[in-house]
């Protein structure tokens, strides 16, 4: 079945600004959830999402209880939580793969919610984008949304922070109004949030969006303070590790646990 509002199948909109005119309560939600305060999320209770990126779990999991990514521009980061199991899923999507990260998020998603006791529903919320030059935003957004249309499961659109909705002027020039979104997963609260602590391993993570002939940004004037120098770190860990042996040994993952004291301890160096 295709994306539903308000229960109701919703057809492919031609642009954003119809498809926020159709249906004007989603405006007021979007005003209401970008006026949410910025909350900075304990990282020891923390599963961070970076760039091209996406995790899920469920509200029994004793090592995480927020989901959460940021530094999104024209990104758009990408909820789908079922009502029920409580069960999340959250990706930072830059339109690098989206007709093929979006079925991987919603099955992500029923896969952990098949306990026929615990009925419910799958609720989408995108938060991301703003009024930029390039229509990089808009184009996203479009896209995000006929893919999950494309979905054999019922998806009902909640949330719908995106493009113009996000859009702010700070001196006369278009920004994200958010940046940031978390979710408790025990509660299944979405706030807008930032993260201080992008880890484990943020560097070796972030590396990876250097492939596929990406630029270092897409809405540069955007960015947030920090981006120069996570930039540059991450460029300095590239020179540091020119090919992958040294940080995957005999080609192995490496693997991550929850410390007792809320850190992530690399289990493969312990």
């Amino acid at each position: 079945m295709p994306l539903l509002i308000q229960n109701r199948r919703i057809e492919r909109p031609g642009s954003t600004v119809d498809l926020f005119a159709r249906y004007p309560h989603l405006q007021e939600n979007a005003r209401v959830f970008r006026s949410k305060p910025v909350v900075d999320v304990d990282p020891k209770c923390l599963l961070y999402i970076q760039q091209r990126e996406f995790a899920a779990t469920t509200p029994a999991d004793n090592s995480v209880a927020v989901l959460g990514s940021d530094d999104a521009t024209t990104c758009h980061l990408v909820l789908v939580r079922h009502t029920g199991s409580g069960a999340a899923c959250l990706a930072h999507c830059d339109g690098s793969s989206t007709w093929s990260e979006v079925p991987l998020i919603v099955k992500a998603v029923t896969s952990l919610s098949k306990d026929p006791a615990k009925e419910g529903r799958l609720e989408l919320h995108l938060v991301g984008g703003f009024d930029d030059e390039s229509k990089t935003s808009h184009k996203l957004s479009l896209n995000l949304l006929s893919a999950f249309q494309r979905q054999k499961e019922d998806i009902h659109l909640e949330t719908c922070c995106i493009t113009e909705m996000n859009d702010v002027l700070v001196d006369g020039a278009h920004r994200p109004g958010v940046q940031g979104i978390g979710i408790n997963i025990k509660t299944g609260e979405v706030f807008p949030a930032s993260f201080p602590h992008k880890g484990p391993a943020e560097e070796l993570r972030s590396a990876r969006t250097f492939t596929g002939g990406q630029y270092l940004s897409t809405s540069p004037t955007a960015e947030p303070p920090h981006f120069v120098q996570h930039i540059k770190s991450t460029i300095q860990f590239l020179l540091e590790h020119p090919s992958s042996d040294s940080v995957f040994p005999g080609g192995q993952p490496q693997h991550y646990r929850r410390t007792e004291q809320g850190d992530w301890e690399n289990v493969n160096q312990t």
